[in-house]
Order: structure tokens, then sequence, then C-alpha cells
């Protein structure tokens, strides 16, 4: 059972854990250094990842449903110059925060950021853990499935619309062709999409209060990892770069009348096998 699982041990409060990522700002150019073939991140504006900003306001609303019987925590890995960043999450409403800050980390790929994350969560003690679908510098999409092993947890992805019942967490996870109806016993986590809930703004009330909230950091010497952090403990490597191809020009086809408009446009995406 989680450390602190209050919720589950009848404590009648929700251990809710939101699991965020500090991002370079998304409006500005990026660029990869051909040498490490990671993003450079120098000089450019870190900002709380957009995606993770609905998972806050779903922990938020469901502290809400439960009229305060609730924390939010967020936990982010990143380094201790993000602080300020994490800080926008608590202006938004979360109780406190936690990151796990080491420069051994550097170089780390998804799942060293999950081993990691993980180790902290575990470390706080949880229910239910939430987080976005993606974010916006990497868009693997892969850490929520990864957390969710870590954590020893079942992981809902893709929820739309989340609900409790006792210790029963309901959702509809979104699909190509609608939704389904899923279900899972806490603890568990969930990854959301932007259909949850629109993210609210942070109020000057709630700025204000974030600057006395507790933000506490662990060193990787807090976790007791099983495996070695950062580029060294990598399960995978990017080994080459190259810029996609050029973009061909659209093909202007001359037709007489409709039906011959519709000959073509069936020829070509025959041509394609997409048909």
């Amino acid at each position: 059972m989680p450390k602190a699982a209050a919720w589950i041990l009848g404590r009648n409060v929700l251990n809710i854990v939101v699991a965020v990522k500090l991002v370079p700002d998304t409006n500005a150019d990026k660029r990869i250094d051909p040498t490490t073939k990671r993003l450079v991140r120098a000089g450019i504006e870190t900002v709380l990842n957009p995606f993770d900003e609905f998972a806050i306001e779903a922990a938020l609303q469901l502290k809400e449903k439960l009229g305060g019987n609730a924390v939010v925590s967020i936990c982010t890995t990143a380094p201790e110059s993000g602080k300020e960043v994490v800080r926008k999450a608590l202006a938004m409403g979360a109780d406190d925060a936690v990151m796990v800050s080491d420069p051994a980390l550097e170089g780390s790929d998804v799942a060293g950021t999950a081993r990691a994350t993980a180790a902290a969560i575990k470390k706080i003690g949880f229910d239910l853990v939430l987080c976005g679908t993606q974010s916006t510098d990497a868009g693997t999409g892969e850490l929520p499935g990864m957390l969710g092993e870590y954590l020893g947890v079942a992981a809902l992805t893709y929820a739309r619309k989340l609900d409790l019942d006792g210790t029963i967490l309901r959702a509809e996870r979104e699909t190509e062709t609608g939704y389904q109806r899923v279900s899972v016993q806490l603890p568990a986590l969930a990854s959301v999409t932007k259909s949850i809930a629109q993210p609210r703004y942070a109020s000057l009330k709630g700025i204000m209060s974030a600057k006395k909230k507790a933000i506490k950091t662990f060193v990787l010497a807090d976790l007791a990892l099983d495996r070695p952090a950062g580029q060294e403990g990598a399960l995978t490597e990017v080994v080459a770069l190259a810029a996609p191809p050029a973009r061909e020009k659209g093909r202007v086809v001359p037709v007489a009348d409709d039906d011959e408009g519709a000959r073509v446009i069936l020829e070509f995406l025959q041509e394609k096998k997409l048909l």
C-alpha cells in the first residue's frame, strides 16, 4: 500500500499527486545540439507543460467535489532553477510540491524520468496520480504508462472525464471511435486529455499564497533507484538526426465537371493506397 494513502486507509483525505514537466516555451524557436543530440534549453524560457495544466485542473475539481477532503501535490523531475515555474501550479490551487533535482539526472530519457518521478511519488505517498497525455517538447506520450508501471498501479490513459465512487475511480476514456467507460480500484494513475476541463487562471490571491507553500526537493540519494540515472541509465539513444524532406507542392488538376473531379480524387487515393 502506498505510503500515507489516507483515502484508502479510511481517513477521508484523498492524496492526489499531479506529475508535471517543465518544458521550453512552446512559442520559442527550438534547435537540437548536434553533439549531444538533445534539445537546447539554454536561453529559452521554461514553462509548465500546457498538457499538464489540464491534469492540475482535474485534480483541483476532484478536491472541490470532495468538499476539500483532498490534498493536491505537484511532483516534477527538473533542475532547481525551475522552482518558480512550479509555483504557477501552486498558484492555481495545489497545496504543495516536490521536485527531484540532481545534476546526475541530465540526459535522462523518458524511462529514467518516469523512474525518478515514481520514486518521489512513492516517497510522499499517493492515492491517485494524474498527468497530461504528453509533453510539448518530446511528445512521446509514453510517460503515463511508464509511470503507472513503476508505481505498480493501473493506468487509465486518455481520460476525458473522471469521477470517484469511494475508492473506485471511474473514467470515460477517449478512443478514435468514441469513448470507453472504465473503472479501477485506487491507488491508480490517470492521464487526462484537453476535454477534461479548461485550466483555471491563477488569481492574485493564489499567486500570493503560492509564495508561502512548501516545495520539497529530493536528490537521487533520497530515492535509492535500482539502476543508474541520467544518460548512463537511459534505455534509449538518439543515434542520428535529419531534417524532414521538403513538402511537395500541391497538384492542381483542372477538370471538366464534378464527375471527372471525383474520378481524379478516387485515382489519387488508390495510387496512395488509401482505398
